[in-house]
């Protein structure tokens, strides 16, 4: 059965429910994904304890396996069993569908409310950055928003700042680039970027501009990512609909769509053609980019600079999840090797972090049980990189390293000011 959002039975729990029962099964008797994340560990073990018998699963066993499912995506890649198998099985949608009913049936819940509404929160965050930042360091407030809302009280946060990465864009003076053939890349700058790692932005323009792209900036939304791990498929539709009504234009125009974020890359280029039948979704999707990626392209066509002024030595790299779904290799390490004298380690274990799930106070300390083997690798010190926002946060958690983008270095290594004005 092929997953899809439009389908009239996609609500209703007798079919979702018979569909659980045939991909727990399946699942069960493959078990390749037994040791992934805390889902399939809790499935195997149920099932286990009732001696194999599928039919007693109850529907609390399956919400708790749905809860568990933080959307990584890796067991996609591993399954033997997904589009075009004829047993057609895709687990993490199947996990978002169960979500999406619960949204339905109950409504979705003030905490997924108030942590996919990211827009709105940087918004109004950065407006008032010092203070905010400050309150969210406050022991009292932490607690009060762990009772209230449900976020960990140890769960560190981002911090805002006081200049959105648009704003700065506005004042960035664009490089002249000469030649008609001269690559053209539209920047979806992703809500991290915009509204809390402004410097991951710049590093991004200032090295796309370095190697000859001319670079655009359009207005955006969220990707949608939020939304989606709360269930609420409407206002992902929604910020989809808006974003490619944004993009297409441009990529019919010869541009192509780049992004600093694994897991909005992922979804523009994976879910945005399952999340809208307009024919743009699907080509936004097969001309979007990860941004380590589209360097690599670059490379590949021979306009990439090795103009560089400084080597890196060694440096720890994190490979998100949200890249390994992609299925596009090691771009990162492979343009920061370009670099004279510097040496990758690349270690591609989750950070458990993933999107709004580590957050939340019931998961908080799972996710770092799920990321201590990665946590170790970064332990020794030295440069820390990982182009995944929320993996750099676990990890700083987890390890006191504190990463940055694989962007941000390449930019040092081509000797390039850092944190640019406009």
């Amino acid at each position: 059965m092929a997953f899809d959002f439009n389908a009239k039975d996609f609500y209703d729990t007798e079919s979702y429910a018979k569909e659980t029962a045939r991909i727990f099964d399946i699942c069960n008797g493959c078990r390749l994904c037994f040791n992934l994340c805390p889902s399939f560990d809790v499935l195997f073990k149920r099932i286990d304890q009732l001696d194999g018998e599928m039919d007693k699963l109850t529907g609390e066993d399956t919400k708790k396996v749905v809860d568990l499912c933080y959307d990584c995506k890796l067991c996609f890649p591993k399954c033997p069993y997904t589009p075009p198998h004829k047993y057609m099985l895709d687990f993490p949608r199947h996990m978002l569908r169960g979500k999406a009913i619960e949204a339905k049936k109950n409504g979705v819940t003030l905490q997924d409310q108030m942590l996919s509404r990211t827009d709105l929160l940087g918004t109004v965050s950065t407006k008032a950055a010092p203070i905010v930042n400050w309150t969210l360091e406050s022991k009292p407030f932490r607690v009060l928003m762990e009772k209230t809302i449900g976020i960990h009280r140890e769960r560190n946060l981002p911090k805002y700042a006081s200049q959105t990465f648009v704003s700065w864009y506005k004042k960035h003076k664009k490089a002249e680039l000469a030649g008609a053939d001269a690559p053209k890349a539209v920047f979806f700058h992703t809500c991290s970027v915009n509204y809390n790692d402004v410097d991951t932005g710049k590093a991004a323009i200032q090295v796309l501009e370095k190697n000859g792209v001319h670079v655009e900036v359009p207005p955006q939304k969220c990707c949608g990512m939020p939304y989606l791990d709360g269930g609420d498929i409407d206002n992902a539709k929604k910020h989809a609909a808006y974003n490619l009504r944004q993009l297409a234009d441009y990529v019919k125009k010869g541009y192509d769509v780049v992004s600093p974020g694994p897991s909005c890359s992922y979804l523009m280029k994976q879910e945005y053609p399952m999340l809208s039948d307009d024919p743009d979704a699907k080509l936004v999707a097969s001309h979007t980019f990860d941004l380590m990626e589209y360097l690599a392209k670059l490379n590949k066509e021979g306009r990439l600079s090795k103009d560089f002024k400084a080597s890196q030595g060694k440096i720890t790299y994190h490979l998100p999840c949200h890249l390994k779904a992609q299925n596009i290799g090691f771009k990162s390490r492979d343009v920061l090797q370009l670099i004279p004298d510097t040496e990758v380690e690349v270690v591609a274990k989750c950070s458990g972090h993933d999107g709004t799930w580590s957050l939340k106070k019931e998961n908080f300390k799972m996710s770092l049980e799920v990321g201590e083997p990665l946590f170790e690798k970064f332990r020794d010190g030295g440069a820390a990189a990982s182009d995944c926002p929320l993996a750099q946060l676990q990890i700083e958690k987890g390890s006191g390293a504190k990463p940055r983008h694989p962007v941000q270095i390449l930019r040092d290594a081509y000797g390039m000011e850092k944190d640019p004005e406009g």
